[in-house]
């Protein structure tokens, strides 16, 4: 399984040095590219479930593991995720036949794991195995992830590889809770739990008023007990359910941690809307050399003398769109001195009309 992190150990120490960075949060989330229906060589290309129209469409999807410290927001991790399509057929199939009622003891039995396709939990498991391994005394002082990831396993095997530090997921609104010896839903529990109007500084300053109640209680499918949060952001109807690995920490310092979550979808979009592996090439075979160029660019920029000056002032990151931007200007007004240096500027200008790749 291709990996990001290997493969770009050194450049991320590099950066990290120059801005003197020893610690941050680690975010995980996943994504995915749309391909064509006639897709079929393009590594990993599968079907996949898509929220934004309620259908299943061709594409790839991929595990992102995000450095998140109070300089610069950093990728440095990814893997691609194909599910085993073996197993895939067999839950297609077993799905028709409970429809139809047809007893388990009736139904084909589950095919045995194909260590081939790991899980997305798996996936992102290792993806923090590895950045341990690059950056061994690097202090994480948090995992976030979001609701897919929160489960007993993933929470416990995340937070002992750094020493058993704060994982922070999700959870759905129907899992079970135990609290004074009564089983109800998360969502039944905070329905009749006073929650607490606040207010919840967001990265930037931007204040956003929240409501929030929380509690330790016993979660059913993780067999032990974990701190629980109902929260809902101003202007939502419902709330969302929020778990976290390690109850010695506060309430405030869950929901603040949490807010830097939200960092990987503005990665996302800028990823996905200027550089190359988002909007150009298909990459037949090889799409995992064309996302690791993308993403060292991403950590080339970081080191661009504009961006140096930003993080050194203590001032907002440049976005990659705007450095691309930059960089274009820079290069035409640098081609337009180069050319006025020239003998007859209108000639030489003639001349690279018709052969643009003489001009060196």
């Amino acid at each position: 399984m291709p990996r990001y992190l290997g493969k770009s150990c050194l450049l991320q120490a590099l950066i990290l040095k120059k801005y003197g960075i020893h610690e941050g949060i680690l975010v995980i989330d996943d994504s995915d590219k749309k391909r064509s229906k006639s897709a079929k060589e393009i590594y990993q290309v599968h079907k996949f479930y898509d929220k934004s129209s309620g259908g299943y469409i061709n594409g790839q999807e991929f595990i992102v593991l995000l450095l998140v410290t109070a300089q610069i927001t950093i990728p440095v991790g990814f893997a691609f995720y194909q599910p085993d399509p073996v197993y895939s057929k067999w839950k297609k199939q077993d799905k028709k036949l409970k429809q139809k009622k047809v007893p388990k003891k009736n139904r084909p039995v589950a095919p045995p794991k194909n260590q081939e396709y790991p899980t997305k939990l798996e996936i992102a498991l290792n993806l923090l195995e590895d950045f341990k391994h690059c950056h061994p005394t690097f202090k994480v002082k948090v995992i976030l992830a979001d609701a897919l990831y929160g489960t007993a396993h993933f929470l416990d095997q995340a937070a002992a590889k750094f020493g058993g530090i704060q994982v922070i997921s999700q959870i759905r609104c129907d899992q079970n809770i135990r609290y004074k010896g009564k089983t109800k839903s998360v969502k039944k529990f905070f329905s009749h739990y006073t929650c607490i109007p606040q207010n919840l500084s967001i990265r930037g300053g931007t204040q956003r008023q929240v409501e929030v109640g929380s509690a330790r209680l016993y979660v059913n499918a993780h067999n032990k007990k974990r701190f629980v949060i109902g929260l809902k952001y101003e202007g939502e109807s419902d709330y969302r359910y929020l778990v976290a690995s390690n109850l010695s920490w506060r309430t405030q310092d869950i929901i603040q941690a949490y807010t830097y979550r939200w960092l990987v979808e503005v990665f996302f979009e800028d990823w996905k809307s200027y550089e190359g592996w988002g909007q150009l090439a298909k990459q037949p075979g090889g799409s995992s050399r064309s996302l690791i160029l993308s993403l060292l660019l991403d950590h080339c920029l970081l080191l661009h003398p504009e961006q140096k000056i930003r993080l050194e002032n203590k001032q907002p990151a440049a976005t990659v769109g705007s450095l691309q931007q930059l960089i274009q200007v820079d290069s035409l007004l640098a081609f337009i001195r180069r050319l006025l240096t020239v003998e007859n500027p209108t000639e030489k200008l003639e001349q690279l009309s018709h052969t643009p790749k003489s001009f060196n």
